[in-house]
Order: structure tokens, then C-alpha cells, then sequence
């Protein structure tokens, strides 16, 4: 597949990531894909990626960015807090967050966002107080057109990646 991704808007953004998630690609392909999008169209960040739900933790999926962390038990860090509350978490300064994980020591601030049944996006910035209304609303937007595919399509949440 070639394709352009020069968007100039948030709206356009949007837009090329909906009609992106209505290919038949394989789940771990649109992970991957859709990591690289968001980690090509938001500037100033250091990580994009998706830990995925298995059981009681959270596995490292398809991901932009340096090495990570493998595995996040529910309800631990900034990934599984998000996940066991069920909302998005932005943190401006991850030394304030309490049990912060750091994968990576050079991590500022965070946000993450989860997925009922699924997992969590997560992104991180060697910068403090990166993460605004603007990229929690943006940011949410794409994980409800995730979750609309995720929902529709024929291949089960539980899909091998």
C-alpha cells in the first residue's frame, strides 16, 4: 500500500485514520501502522505504542520508539492504572506519578488511554506537560474509531498479534 500522511489538520488527521482502519489488514499490522501514524503526526514525543490486555497484565504490542517494558500488571504504573480505571490518564511530570514505571529514564510526561477488553495506548515526551485537552481529545477519538474496528470487524478481540 503507498500513501501520502502530510496532514494539516486534526480534523484531517482523523479523517485518514478512519478510513486507514477499514482495511482488512491483520490486527498486529494496524497496531503497528496505527503507532506510526500518531508517533509521525504528534510532534515532540519519544514513544507511541499499545500494551495489550492478556489476563491480569498488559503485554508490549506493536510500538514507535525505544525499548520498553514487556509486561504491566492492572492497576500498576501509568498503562495499568488507566486500564483499571477505565479512563485516560495524563500525567505532566511521571516523577509525581505514584509507582511510575520508567522504562525509559529520559520520559517526562504520559498519557494514556485505555480500551475496554483490549488494552491502552500509550505516549510518552522527553518533555513536562506535553499532553493537553488537545491530544486527550484527539487521542481518545482515535482509540473510539480502534474500538468501532476492533467491535465490527470479523476477527475476535482475543486475535493472535
Amino acid at each position: 500500500m503507498s500513501f501520502s500522511f502530510e496532514p494539516r489538520s486534526d480534523e484531517e488527521f482523523l479523517s485518514y485514520i478512519a478510513s486507514y482502519l477499514q482495511n482488512d489488514d491483520r490486527l498486529v499490522s494496524n497496531l503497528a501502522n496505527l503507532s506510526a501514524l500518531i508517533y509521525q503526526y504528534l510532534d515532540n514525543i519519544s514513544w507511541c505504542g499499545f500494551y495489550l490486555l492478556d489476563g491480569n497484565e498488559l503485554y508490549l504490542g506493536p510500538f514507535q520508539g525505544k525499548v520498553a517494558c514487556t509486561n504491566i500488571k492492572i492497576g500498576k504504573g501509568v498503562c495499568g492504572t488507566s486500564y483499571q480505571r477505565g479512563e485516560t490518564i495524563v500525567v505532566d511530570d511521571v516523577n509525581t506519578f505514584p509507582g511510575h514505571i520508567a522504562c525509559d529514564s529520559a520520559s517526562r510526561s504520559e498519557i494514556v488511554i485505555p480500551i475496554e477488553g483490549f488494552g491502552v495506548l500509550d505516549i510518552d515526551s522527553t518533555s513536562f506537560s506535553r499532553f493537553g485537552e488537545r491530544e486527550k481529545a484527539l487521542l481518545e477519538e482515535v482509540m473510539r474509531l480502534l474500538s468501532k474496528k476492533l467491535n465490527c470487524s470479523n476477527a475476535s478481540q482475543n486475535e493472535e498479534v
